[in-house]
């Protein structure tokens, strides 16, 4: 039995997110609304933060450079403005809040990578089920279907007037004569 909060978090939450890990590399895609316009404005940057897992409160922050100034940024998760997540780089770290990155700049401030697949990471969406197809050996039921699949179809038509016609005689070769 569900309880209210449970209900609520249901009918707000997404219904798959990207997994996003301290130590991450990702770019959000946050939709933004400027007087009546709305656009897609893009952040990339290393995640130095996440909170509360699994939950519809759910956070990650963001950090990067930007003209020689860090920037953070908090997002939630299942915030509906959040258009995408994408993980570009994965790095080995041992903490959840990595805040002594503030303090490096430079080649200090890399992380080891990890490999990791991107497409499985980054893909959230279920792939639209393809209505099977018929093959060429299924028996026809009908008549009907048995005279349509007898006649040559437009590809076939086209196919036979493309064949090359049979080449018309040549001319003997002349003998070489040397000088």
């Amino acid at each position: 039995m569900q309880g209210v909060a449970q209900k609520i978090d249901a009918k707000y939450k997404k219904a798959q997110v990207v997994d996003v890990k301290s130590g991450d590399s990702v770019r959000v895609h946050q939709k933004v609304v400027e007087g009546g316009k709305s656009r897609v404005q893009i952040f990339e940057g290393l995640v130095i933060k996440t909170g509360r897992q699994n939950s519809l409160s759910s956070t990650f922050t963001v950090r990067r450079i930007a003209s020689g100034v860090g920037v953070e940024k908090s997002y939630l998760i299942h915030s509906p403005n959040i258009v995408k997540v994408e993980v570009t780089k994965r790095s080995k770290v041992r903490r959840n809040y990595l805040s002594y990155m503030r303090n490096l700049t430079g080649k200090s401030a890399r992380l080891s990578g990890v490999e990791f697949d991107k497409k499985a990471v980054n893909t959230i969406e279920e792939p639209a089920k393809e209505e099977p197809k018929p093959s060429k050996d299924v028996v026809a039921d009908t008549p009907a279907e048995t005279a349509q699949a007898d006649e040559p179809t437009e590809e076939t038509k086209v196919e036979s007037k493309e064949a090359p016609e049979e080449p018309a005689e040549q001319a003997p070769a002349e003998p070489k004569t040397e000088k």
